[in-house]
């Protein structure tokens, strides 16, 4: 990914926010995020989509985003292993034990 230049995000952001909404945006900067209004903070990166959106994704640098991350989402979904459930695993440590003391004969408890 190119590195974005924040004041020119800003400012596109700002066009299709002020075009879509009919007043401009109040945008505050805080260590690296932004928030709209008020709004949930988020990343320069999610500024240029929220743009993208706005603008109806006219811009030639928001169809490049788009498809970097169509091709990056596309893993293959592997099937769940199937688990056995307890009652079929046969060997259970508690029993086991419960069974040693008890052979044993001697004034000996079960584990609690």
């Amino acid at each position: 990914m190119s590195k974005l230049d924040k004041d020119q995000v800003i400012e596109q952001f700002t066009q299709a926010y002020t075009a879509a909404n009919g007043k401009a945006p109040e945008i505050v900067a805080k260590g690296g995020w932004y928030s709209v209004d008020g709004g949930k903070n988020v990343r320069l990166a999610t500024l240029v989509d929220m743009t993208a959106e706005l603008s109806g994704g006219n811009s030639a640098a928001t169809k490049t985003e788009k498809s970097t991350t169509a091709t990056k989402k596309a893993p293959a979904k592997k099937a769940a292993p199937k688990k056995k459930p307890a009652s079929t695993a046969g060997f259970s440590v508690k029993a086991y034990w419960e069974e040693q003391v008890i052979a044993k004969q001697n004034a000996s408890r079960p584990p609690r």
